[in-house]
């Protein structure tokens, strides 16, 4: 079973639980990283506990929601081995899979509904990277990281 970690601030606390929900119910072991009521957090405390979580494990992905996916999508990347990616549709979702490899997809639950959030997740989920040229691509996002992103 593949292990997803969920996290969101306030503003995407009931998409977050929906897609709980969803997830749970395409077979996949879930962990709630917060938060856990409608009352306002800071995204930067959930988004960050969500990248470096997933940032040391290969086989573990991760979905941060928010408002708009962005917001968490940039606290994400700030983090070594993190490539965040909010998504709106469903070719995003893919191409970010198939070409960058990502490992955290963001969404923004005052941008998209359900219905094109559990599209977006599921195609994110089931698409492969593709390597060949991609993997070139993506070793250069490494070695970028390595330049100026230190380790904690």
């Amino acid at each position: 079973m593949k292990k997803i970690i969920i996290g969101s601030d306030h503003g995407g606390f009931e998409l977050k639980n929906q897609m709980i929900s969803f997830l749970r119910g395409l077979g996949y072991e879930v962990a709630d990283y917060g938060c856990y009521s409608p009352d306002a957090v800071d995204y930067p405390d959930i988004a960050l506990s969500v990248a470096q979580d997933v940032a040391v494990s290969l086989e573990t992905k991760g979905i941060i929601i928010d408002g708009t996916g962005v917001a968490s999508a940039i606290v994400a990347n700030k983090v070594m081995n993190v490539r965040a990616t909010p998504c709106t549709d469903e070719f995003t979702a893919h191409s970010s899979r198939e070409h960058n490899d990502a490992n955290i997809l963001t969404l923004g639950a005052r941008v998209i509904n359900t219905d094109l959030a559990e599209r977006i997740v599921k195609t994110w989920l089931e698409t492969p990277f593709g390597g060949g040229r991609h993997e070139r691509r993506v070793n250069k996002i490494l070695e970028i990281e390595k330049r100026f992103l230190k380790t904690t």
